[in-house]
């Protein structure tokens, strides 16, 4: 009965990406097989996701080496009151972060096919291994109202061009629609669009999708030592967060709000204190993200100071009226201290999880 129950999982995960964990808060995801999901003709290549934590044996004593010169910051020896407060945070989730670690290093099967997500030979590649374009970058540039994209609809012989910039780009069929941008090529999920531009453009968006979002996902490029050493991405301080419409862009019955966020102790109370309520939002619980290599173990120690394996992610409710503003509608109730682990892609890129949080009513 027992290896029933594992193939079972084994075979739900492989079909779509979730692997749970029984009568725990515990789920492991396969990003990719979740990607692909998405699609209908192509396929998210596991090499250009999984770019990182596949070590080789090189790159795994580089990292070694590493971490042994950080083990001697695991704790400043003199703590400020942030400090102490992120430290006392930290503690008090930190024996449900093993336990669910612990979880994952018991699924021996897990385990086995994790080994094999970057090579996985069931799995076809639907990019190019080149790196593709710095929208960022092209965006800043006064050319950047006359960039356009070419959406190539091939199961109709048709073609579009369209401003890549400022303008809501679509694909309302039910199948993957091919696009091609400065010679390079992309692809557009079924039912998908997109909106690139500036933040201080976003109300655009709120007269393109006049019906508003039930599921509002917020991945903000909070102000960041790391990210700005690295030069990976440009940082905006918390300030400019607080004039994002989320009244606008919800649903009028309401929406789930899921924000990333970092471990910094300065960032919660600001998101707690300033930016949900001036977003008009509720927080209603704390899920976390645990990183881990392919062969199951962290990514970095667990009690390091500045540079913790896991992340956080607030979810909150932003009430709407309704149409029926006599009975404004109930929003379900949400689980507390859920806990997604995977394995990290490129650097600050999020797991999906639109499928997994769905708004649903009582």
């Amino acid at each position: 009965m027992e290896n029933s129950k594992t193939s079972d999982k084994l075979s739900a995960f492989l079909e779509s990406g979730i692997y749970r964990f029984e009568n725990s808060n515990v789920v492991f995801i396969d990003p990719v097989r979740m990607l692909n999901r998405s699609y209908t003709r192509f396929r998210f290549s596991p090499s250009a996701y999984y770019s990182r934590f596949f070590d080789s044996k090189e790159t795994i004593e580089t990292s070694n080496s590493k971490k042994r010169k950080r083990k001697e910051k695991k704790v400043p020896h003199d703590l400020n009151e942030r400090e102490q407060a992120a430290t006392l945070r930290h503690q008090q989730v930190r024996p449900m972060l093993l336990k669910a670690h612990d979880f994952l290093m018991e699924a021996t099967d897990l385990l086995a096919i994790m080994k094999g997500l970057r090579g996985d030979s069931n799995i076809c590649s639907s990019t190019e291994s080149s790196e593709h374009h710095s929208f960022i970058e092209l965006g800043k540039v006064w050319q950047a109202p006359l960039y356009e994209i070419i959406l190539k609809a091939a199961w109709k012989g048709l073609e579009r061009v369209v401003p890549v910039f400022n303008n809501l780009v679509v694909n309302e069929a039910s199948d993957d629609m091919e696009a091609e941008f400065l010679n390079k090529k992309y692809i557009l999920p079924r039912e998908s669009c997109f909106y690139m531009s500036d933040l201080g453009q976003i109300h655009n968006l709120i007269h393109e999708c006049n019906a508003g979002f039930n599921l509002i996902v917020i991945d903000p490029p909070w102000e960041n030592g790391s990210a700005r050493q690295k030069l990976r991405y440009p940082t905006l301080p918390n300030w400019y967060f607080l004039s994002l419409p989320i009244k606008q862009l919800a649903h009028p019955d309401g929406a789930l709000v899921a924000l990333w966020m970092t471990n910094r102790e300065k960032l919660h109370n600001f998101v707690q204190k300033e930016l949900f309520p001036s977003w008009g939002v509720s927080h209603e619980a704390t899920y976390y993200w645990l990183k881990v290599k392919a062969d199951g173990s962290l990514i970095s120690d667990l009690d390091l100071f500045h540079h913790r394996p896991y992340e956080c992610l607030l979810l909150g409710y932003f009430h709407g009226q309704g149409t029926n503003s006599k009975q404004p509608p109930r929003l379900r109730p949400i689980k507390h201290d859920q806990i997604i682990i995977s394995i990290p892609g490129e650097y600050s890129r999020k797991p999906p999880i639109g499928g997994k949080f769905v708004l649903t009513w009582h």
